[in-house]
């Protein structure tokens, strides 16, 4: 459970994602881990890259980075504004890094020209996503990612942390995003609508209907378990192979 940043953090919110899921026939091994009770492995984290010369402090705030957002380099030999609180940033290595992704290919980034040095504890002290992520699939064994498109170009920086940690690197599956007229995706920052009050099954075939999987009509009337039995036996990848936006159909 990605709760880190405890300002952005809504009460009853984490019970609702998993109440959610279980509805939704989802199952998983063990107990759900919060990323607030693991600080002290990404602080270990943090420790081996300090070690390795793979980070430094920076003193820079977003009114100091271009317009893009890629960070130039600033603060690599010192910080540029004495005095300031620091965030730290991961020293990226020239150069490109490619995977291939289970649906959308192959992909390649230079990070060093697309992004730049990246943050891995904020000014705030809070730590990254980028960082807690690689430390807790490590921890918890991920061998397969599966996500939205836009944490595609995420992937790259993840992957440098995982070779500078000497991390398994996961293989990784980037779903299409369901997008609304506007092109936007659907997000609770938007204040978009959260999953509907249908019937389990009539919500997984939908969702099927929408990744171009062609389940049954009356997969509906069946139970959650039929549902998900046919997608297993059906699910057809090679439908969603560079497929980055889905629009989403009104009722």
């Amino acid at each position: 459970m990605e709760d880190l940043d405890a300002t952005r953090v809504v009460p009853g919110a984490a019970d609702d994602i998993l109440h959610t899921l279980e509805r939704l026939g989802f199952e998983w091994d063990g107990e759900v881990l919060c990323q607030s009770a693991r600080t002290g492995a990404y602080a270990a984290a943090l420790d081996d890259l300090e070690r390795l010369g793979a980070l430094f402090p920076c003193s820079c705030s977003r009114r100091d980075l271009p317009d893009e957002g890629w960070y130039p380099g600033t603060c690599r030999e010192g910080a540029y504004h004495p005095g300031r609180d620091t965030a730290v940033r991961f020293r990226v290595p020239a150069g490109e890094i490619a995977f291939d992704d289970l649906l959308q290919g192959r992909y390649a980034q230079d990070v060093s020209r697309a992004v730049g040095d990246f943050v891995v504890r904020r000014r705030d002290g809070y730590l990254a996503y980028q960082l807690a992520v690689v430390v807790d699939d490590a921890a918890q064994g991920i061998t397969e990612v599966m996500r939205g498109c836009d944490l595609l170009d995420n992937t790259p920086r993840q992957i440098l942390l995982q070779r500078a940690l000497r991390l398994r690197q996961p293989s990784y599956a980037h779903l299409p995003l369901l997008v609304e007229p506007d092109g936007n995706k659907l997000s609770k920052s938007r204040r978009s609508l959260p999953v509907g009050s249908e019937a389990a099954p009539e919500l997984v075939h939908r969702v099927l209907t929408l990744l171009g999987q062609s389940p049954p009509p009356d997969l509906v009337e069946g139970t959650l378990c039929d549902a998900w039995r046919w997608a297993i036996a059906h699910w057809q990848p090679q439908v969603l192979h560079g497929v980055a936006h889905v629009p989403l159909e009104p009722i």
